[in-house]
């Protein structure tokens, strides 16, 4: 999704929400937007994980069926 954003244009992001939001509130967003991803990521991993067949137990019914 970011892969084409340089330097130059994290920067300018970077400013532009400093002059938005201002100086007491930028860490407040960040940590906000980082437990935000965190959560994301956990909740996608943990449907990611659900969502997986469980080999193992496929190759103990093929044995069990030879």
């Amino acid at each position: 999704m970011f892969n084409n954003i340089g330097v130059s244009g994290l920067l300018l992001i970077l400013a532009i929400a400093l002059i938005v939001f201002g100086p007491s509130k930028l860490p407040q967003l960040g940590r906000a937007f980082g437990d935000t991803l965190r959560e994301f990521r956990n909740s996608t991993r943990g449907i990611a994980d659900d969502a997986e067949p469980d080999d193992s137990s496929a190759g103990n019914d093929i044995k069990r069926l030879l």
